[in-house]
């Protein structure tokens, strides 16, 4: 009995090399049907940017998100979102660390080192007033003797230099929640400086829509685009394929209206 069983355990050893030789040729086979597959590791940033990025919860969301949950799929590429600090983005995109952030070509130190694709929505900065304000905006001389909250560390070259000048006062506050907040505390401030869909997304989710009105004019208007290395040229024509198509079948303004 014993002569019977170290018999078949040598049998079993002798099977044990083709077995594990087997393994590893089902395993490369795997990760190289893996390393076929294409991904595309988009920065969302740590804090996102409501409600163009969303970044609460265990699954992202925003209107560029879904915009690229869309568009990279039926381009054959798996989306995978990565939380990038502001000041580290362009080195580690240039590096290969990252493939893609969104940005506007305005903001971009040295753009022409990226490739941008078509704008997917304009960012328009705005002015939000209380609601029982009189006043407007269409040029800068309306805000003459005015007070505006703004985002500290912002940078609005349209105004800057009344700024300078003090014929518009500058009242500077680090969240875009006490932007509204401020404006709300009494006559000291006269208006919100925001982008429209940031300040309409805030206004909607705090619940004060109706104590504010955004005007008629806007501050700057830019184009935010999936910003890419060069090397990203064939998957920039086929997003900008996509997103034409998404215009044009109403797809974008479907996602659009869910963040309004």
């Amino acid at each position: 009995m014993i002569r019977r069983c170290f018999k078949r355990l040598d049998h079993y050893l002798r099977l044990l090399p083709f077995a594990l030789f087997c393994a590893i040729i089902s395993a490369n086979a795997s990760a190289d049907t893996q390393d076929t597959g294409k991904s595309l590791r988009l920065n969302i940033s740590p804090h996102g940017y409501p409600p163009y990025l969303i970044v609460e919860g265990e699954t992202p969301s925003g209107i560029l998100w879904d915009v690229m949950t869309t568009i990279a799929p039926r381009l054959g590429y798996e989306l995978i979102p990565r939380k990038i600090p502001r000041k580290r983005v362009d080195n580690m995109l240039l590096d290969g660390y990252i493939d893609g952030t969104f940005r506007a070509i305005e903001w971009t130190e040295k753009p022409e080192n990226y490739l941008f694709t078509q704008a997917v929505v304009n960012v328009e900065e705005v002015l939000f007033f209380n609601r029982e304000s009189a006043t407007d905006y269409s040029h800068p001389s309306d805000l003459f003797g005015h007070t505006v909250v703004a985002h500290l560390g912002y940078k609005y070259p349209s105004l800057a230099p009344y700024f300078e000048q003090g014929k518009i006062k500058r009242f500077n506050v680090s969240s875009d929640k006490d932007l509204f907040r401020y404006v709300l505390l009494g006559d000291r401030f006269d208006a919100a400086l925001a982008d429209r869909l940031v300040g309409q997304w805030i206004l909607r989710n705090e619940g004060l829509t109706n104590q504010f009105r955004s005007s008629t004019g806007n501050i700057s208007q830019y184009g935010y685009r999936l910003m890419l290395r060069k090397d990203w040229a064939e998957f920039a024509q086929g997003f900008n394929r996509e997103l034409a198509a998404m215009r044009e079948n109403g797809e974008l303004d479907a996602i659009l209206a869910n963040y309004r």
